[in-house]
């Protein structure tokens, strides 16, 4: 087989013996992959995920998650199962390959009936009328298994109506070994990123929402944002969700209002980069970021230091006090702005918290917990530290941010630095944490002690404000970041 140079795990609930001989050795239970990462310190691996729960946050979800922090190749991707799990996500992506749909169903006899549902494997159908449309759309999204429903429409002709990835234990007869020969033969094949499209030219979209208690950035960062932009001929536009339909009319996009998966800000994301618009923040950096068990797990794997961290189950909590100690700090995956993050001081108040936290996600992060007066936060863009701030906790709080009720936030004071005023190691480790997520812009939340120092979060979304992380730098930040976006459009 074509796998001399790689490790490969094929990711299943299915028993190894129901596979084919030459596939079963690499075949893994989905949790075993998620719990055992001692097994794949060997980083050129390709991961097949067929796991049967792939939806959001599910173990299928985190098998793509995590493979993306230890730096494994796998299919698909974390951000081509989001993308399929909202039609919002996946159909302004599939234009082309619904024209592909028409020009060939034109040519050929019998005409389906709408609705039809075509079953394919590894981007192959038995069907043939339906052969280069499942290779286009196993080209764009990388599922292994994938059912595509088409209805006509009078006025758009041949449609998806809808694609829906499936469970490898629910296959039939003809459809299980159509699954085991394209599978064997997948295997044998070099594996290749889907293209994306380029675009051109210079007008920057900032979505912003208006709504926000905590916007991003403030109105008088964004007023500084779009004065510098005019004298660097970048034309800047601040845009709401309700602008998602006009997304192709500008050149670049700036995520300005706080992101999350299930979220205008993530299709906004997927949308500009179907469209090859450079955009601040991508979707992977997104599926990244607001994912606190892909951190946990990139950290481990690249050793950069962190919090005395395990990623729990239902299975494994009980391993969390003797590991840990209390107090400790449990976080939900997908929190932000301190929510979904408790400290629990003994066995009881672990067995609550997690208990409420696990019925929202399979996993959950359990951190040693470190005492400070403040937080660094350290903003890098493309790989450079660019401002540096320390954050300071709330009054009688541990956190910088308490929410007191009726919405209201309160928060600590902060403090503005110049990156050469800031402490070597703290640029060092923000650095490489903040390069683990992409190349985007971040903000790279570390604690330092006399222990060292220590990161706690990386952020795709960091607040940018004006007098606060603009203190230092002022107009040259925003230039800075401006310039980003320029250099991008001109590749």
């Amino acid at each position: 087989m074509a796998t001399k140079e790689r490790i490969l795990a094929v990711l299943s609930d299915r028993a190894a013996k129901t596979f084919p001989a030459e596939v079963a050795p690499y075949v893994m239970k989905p949790r075993e992959y998620l719990t055992r990462p001692e097994q794949f310190a060997e980083r050129r691996v390709r991961v097949i995920n067929l796991a049967s729960n792939i939806s959001y946050m599910g173990t299928g979800y985190y098998a793509s998650l995590l493979a993306g922090a230890r730096g494994h190749r796998v299919i698909p991707t974390i951000n081509q199962l989001t993308t399929l799990d909202r039609k919002r996500l996946w159909q302004p992506s599939v234009g082309d390959i619904e024209a592909l749909l028409n020009a060939d169903l034109d040519r050929v006899s019998p005409q389906p009936v709408s609705p039809s549902r075509v079953f394919m494997t590894f981007g192959r159908t038995d069907d043939p009328r339906f052969k280069r449309v499942a290779r286009a759309l196993f080209e764009r999204f990388r599922v292994p298994l994938l059912v595509f429903t088409i209805a006509f429409h009078k006025k758009k002709g041949w449609c998806f109506d809808d694609l829906e990835p499936v469970s490898a234990q629910n296959l039939d007869a003809a459809e299980e070994k159509a699954f085991k020969d394209a599978l064997v033969r997948f295997l044998k094949t070099d594996w290749r990123p889907p293209k994306l499209q380029k675009n051109a030219k210079w007008t920057l979209a900032v979505l912003h929402d208006p709504t926000e208690e905590m916007p991003a950035s403030d109105d008088v960062a964004l007023r500084r944002l779009s004065r510098v932009g005019k004298r660097m001929n970048v034309d800047v536009k601040i845009i709401t969700k309700d602008d998602y339909s006009r997304l192709g009319e500008y050149d670049a996009l700036f995520i300005r209002a706080t992101t999350n998966v299930d979220h205008h800000t993530f299709r906004f994301a997927t949308r500009a980069e179907g469209l090859g618009m450079p955009v601040i923040y991508d979707p992977m950096s997104i599926l990244r970021c607001t994912n606190k068990v892909f951190l946990a797990e990139a950290l481990r794997t690249h050793r950069i230091p962190s919090p005395k961290t395990m990623v729990l189950d239902r299975r494994t909590l009980a391993e969390a006090p003797g590991t840990l100690g209390f107090p400790m700090i449990l976080k939900i995956p997908d929190g932000a702005f301190s929510r979904g993050i408790v400290k629990v001081t003994n066995a009881a108040d672990l067995d609550r918290e997690a208990d409420i936290l696990l019925k929202e996600s399979d996993l959950i992060i359990a951190q040693e917990f470190l005492p400070t007066t403040f937080d660094w936060r350290l903003g890098v863009l493309h790989g450079q530290a660019l401002y540096a701030c320390q954050y300071f906790m709330t009054r009688n709080h541990w956190q910088i941010y308490k929410h007191v009720g009726n919405g209201k936030v309160k928060s600590g004071g902060f403090k503005t630095f110049a990156i050469a005023d800031v402490p070597a190691d703290v640029v060092d480790v923000g650095v490489k944490a903040a390069n683990l997520m992409g190349d985007g812009l971040y903000g790279v939340d570390l604690k330092q002690s006399d222990k060292g120092v220590f990161v706690i979060e990386v952020n795709d979304n960091p607040s940018i404000d004006g007098g606060i992380e603009d203190a230092h730098l002022k107009d040259k930040l925003y230039e800075q970041i401006l310039g980003e976006f320029r250099a991008r459009l001109a590749l």
